[in-house]
């Protein structure tokens, strides 16, 4: 047998097992999975915002960027407020690190996807913005405004964590509407409505108890007649919720997810309810800040229901 011969016999060598560094620069999923750990991360942070308020905490660390004059982190003589106030400052860091992770992926990917990399950035820049707003709320002896604000960029940064984990599991062909123009508009009007919900919510919390701590100034505004301005809002947001089961009937993706916020805001619209008539107790409060965050989430599944791109990729 000639020595060419024998070489087309021979077995080809096996292709040797991509390093460590190769197959991060193709991790889809990992992508994927980072991108919903910052949508679990915010609505976390969320949480825990809340109870440094539901426990008068909000100046357990009464100064910016440090804990106090002298120490960046928290000291005994601030007792069980400032770990309270520390420790949800300390969870920044650790949605920073879950960002950081996400960025580093995306960038490192190939193809690179524009898209993602600009959502990724979008998250770190609004945890910046976070922080900022946080330490002016603390610098101003939690203004209601500015606590409202550190709440409402917290819904930003859903927005930009939801979106972001959307896109990872889509590719980047042109957007194809799966309704049409004016039922478009039924979504993006159900997504306007639970936003407002959220702005005169925080309007409510400015006004009632649980500031945050005992000196902590409030909006001045009658907490009946905003709690009633608040429970308008959540009616018309219901009433174009129905609506909207009722006109996405034939698309099946944005129908289920009309459904879904439907339960959702009922089962908010309860625990809003019971609170307000049993004297906003601290577990039930919790509860609809948290509910706050996932209602959000929801209408946000609502909108991007009403699209879909081609070219999906597979993780």
């Amino acid at each position: 047998m000639s020595t060419a011969t024998a070489a087309a016999t021979e077995p080809a060598a096996p292709d040797r097992d991509p390093t460590w560094f190769q197959r991060l620069r193709n991790a889809p999923s990992l992508v994927r999975w980072l991108a919903f750990g910052t949508v679990v991360g915010n609505i976390v942070i969320v949480l825990t915002g809340a109870a440094v308020r539901l426990s008068a905490s909000g100046l357990g660390c009464p100064t910016w960027p440090k804990c106090t004059d002298d120490s960046y982190t928290n000291t005994p003589e601030f007792g069980i407020h400032g770990y309270i106030e520390f420790g949800n400052r300390l969870l920044t860091f650790v949605l920073s690190a879950i960002v950081a992770a996400a960025i580093i992926t995306v960038f490192l990917q190939r193809p690179r996807r524009r898209s993602l990399v600009w959502l990724s950035l979008a998250q770190f820049f609004g945890i910046v913005a976070q922080a900022v707003v946080g330490g002016i709320t603390v610098l101003t002896g939690l203004n209601p405004w500015t606590v409202s604000a550190h709440f409402l960029v917290s819904m930003a940064l859903i927005y930009a964590a939801y979106a972001f984990w959307v896109r990872t599991g889509e590719g980047d062909g042109p957007r194809d509407w799966r309704v049409t123009a004016p039922l478009r508009w039924v979504g993006r009007g159900i997504a306007v409505a639970a936003g407002a919900t959220i702005v005169i919510g925080t309007v409510v919390t400015g006004s009632g108890p649980h500031s945050g701590d005992g000196n902590a100034p409030r909006t001045g505004f009658d907490p009946a007649l905003v709690s009633q301005l608040h429970a308008d809002a959540v009616f018309l947001l219901i009433g174009l919720t129905i609506g909207g089961v009722l006109a996405l009937r034939g698309v099946p993706a944005a129908r289920n997810a009309v459904i879904a916020l439907l339960v959702v805001e009922l089962a908010q619209g309860l625990i809003g309810y019971v609170q307000y008539f049993t004297h906003l107790p601290v577990g039930l409060v919790a509860a609809h800040v948290l509910g706050a965050s996932i209602l959000w989430a929801f209408a946000l599944h609502v909108l991007f229901s009403l699209r879909v791109r081609n070219d999906r990729l597979t993780a």
